[in-house]
């Protein structure tokens, strides 16, 4: 038999690879998960935008905002001795905001005619960054 010489990778070589690997997963991640929230903050704000608008075409028609109690769904169903709402003034059903929970509505609000926000990533008043609140206006 002739001698055949057997290649392949040495136990160093993969370990560069995998360090290699690994600084560009270490790089590359943080960036990527910076642009996820972000993100939903763009989806949040567009969200509340839109709700916005319904809730000002409601006020056009009625002559006011919903109350509180009536909440966001008065854009969807007309509430009881409501006499001019020319609804519905949404498409589709009130989405979450993209953390998964209702946004929040009151009116009156505490900064003027309504309040419409989200608590964002935390779910907690206030917040910084990621964790900020989106509200309308």
């Amino acid at each position: 038999m002739a001698n055949r010489k057997v290649q392949g990778f040495t136990l160093l070589e993969l370990l560069v690879v995998i360090v290699i690997i690994g600084l560009l997963a270490a790089y590359v991640g943080p960036r990527y998960f910076a642009q996820l929230g972000k993100s939903e903050r763009s989806t949040a704000k567009a969200q509340i935008e839109g709700l916005g608008r319904a809730l000002d075409t409601y006020r056009l028609d009625t002559g006011r905002y919903p109350t509180t109690e009536q909440g966001l769904n008065a854009l969807l169903t007309k509430p009881s001795g409501e006499t001019n709402w020319n609804g519905p003034y949404l498409q589709k059903a009130v989405p979450p905001d993209p953390w998964g929970r209702p946004y929040i509505y009151r009116s009156p609000g505490q900064g003027g005619d309504f309040d419409l926000l989200s608590y964002a990533k935390d779910g907690q008043a206030g917040g910084e960054g990621d964790a900020a609140d989106v509200s309308y206006r």
